[in-house]
């Protein structure tokens, strides 16, 4: 029970890597508050947690409105206490192209939903961990903009580049209070964002020294390294769990 008696907030909650981290973190002992726009699907995430024993809370909302992320603070506060960490994952690819055919607004929303709720998310989430003498927050970055440059993905790649860059201030402003601030940079996972195009997942595969795509279970299990106590001695860290994206040339 690597997270008995915790509090976690995970955004990004409601598919893929945001859900099979809660079912994780619950699993092992966490209580959970979710955070995603569709409320449905976190409301069945929650249930789902209930039902095998668990105990998690959920509120719907954009991570583009800053004041969401503290809402979502302020319930995990409230119900449970206080915040003891938080897995900061939504994201989107936006659409992809050119720099010189993207319009402004494409670039301002990847950058507002993968970066700048980056911001937000800190600014309301340290003070938490500072009432509670410590904690670990933990945000998705990627591959894309660190080791490897994907044609089309100029916006994705500067915003997770920066959650890289943040990371690491942040880690060195609170480390001496017992705060962790790490990145995840996840390779491709099979999740509702990568699609279903058979044809684009053969060329994904082909990227990764495994030759094939993460399970959304497997890039759970690095976020809870990176979350609990057993990371105790890792901070301001891009850790890969990217199946050899990053070496493979081949």
């Amino acid at each position: 029970m690597q997270l008995d008696g915790k509090t976690i907030l995970i955004t990004g909650a409601s598919s893929g890597i945001g859900a099979a981290a809660a079912r994780l973190f619950a699993a092992e002992g966490a209580h959970l508050v979710l955070g995603a726009r569709r409320a449905g699907l976190l409301e069945d995430l929650r249930d789902d947690i209930r039902r095998g024993g668990g105990t998690a809370e959920f509120l719907a909302g954009d991570v583009e409105n800053g004041g969401y992320a503290g809402d979502l603070v302020a319930l995990a506060e409230s119900r449970f206490g206080g915040l003891d960490g938080a897995f900061n994952n939504a994201g989107i690819t936006g659409e992809m192209g050119p720099v010189p055919e993207m319009i402004e607004e494409t670039w301002q929303k990847v950058l507002a939903v993968n970066l700048t709720s980056g911001f937000h998310a800190a600014k309301h989430q340290i003070p938490a961990l500072q009432r509670r003498d410590g904690g670990s927050i933990v945000f998705t970055s990627s591959f894309v903009g660190h080791t490897i440059g994907l044609p089309g993905m100029a916006a994705y790649a500067a915003a997770k580049a920066g959650l890289i860059g943040m990371t690491q201030v942040l880690a060195a402003e609170h480390g001496a209070e017992s705060i962790r601030v790490n990145a995840l940079l996840p390779g491709g996972t099979l999740t509702p964002m990568a699609g279903d195009d058979a044809g684009f997942h053969e060329v994904v595969r082909g990227l990764h020294a495994l030759k094939r795509m993460a399970d959304p279970a497997e890039i759970a299990q690095a976020a809870l390294f990176l979350i609990s106590d057993q990371s105790s001695f890792v901070t301001g860290s891009a850790l890969l769990a990217d199946g050899g994206n990053s070496i493979n040339k081949f």
